[in-house]
């Protein structure tokens, strides 16, 4: 038999509150944390298949994407500029290829 830990209600009024609120922002971060791996990905698929202007295209809309996901703090600013930066080389590679 599994055991199962049942979540306890808070007691308290600003308890309960918060725990409303954690259900929305956790939604809200989920969406927002997806939003910029799809971002991501679609670069890096652009750069595989060796479509210049589409990646060029996609990467600008990428550095949008995680500009914002940084500064609200889903992710850490470092990793959003590592990203960038390995992500724009690519992209820089494959222009100067073709």
């Amino acid at each position: 038999m599994a055991s199962t830990k049942k979540k306890k209600n808070p007691r308290l009024a600003s308890g309960r509150k918060r725990a409303r609120q954690n259900v929305k922002l956790n939604a809200a971060n989920t969406s927002l944390r997806s939003k910029y791996r799809t971002a991501v990905k679609n670069v890096e698929k652009a750069v595989l298949a060796g479509d210049v202007e589409k990646a060029k295209d996609l990467f600008g809309k990428m550095q949008s994407v995680v500009d914002i996901v940084a500064d609200k703090g889903i992710f850490h600013k470092n990793k959003a500029a590592r990203d960038k930066s390995r992500l724009s080389a690519k992209v820089k590679a494959l222009a100067t290829a073709a």
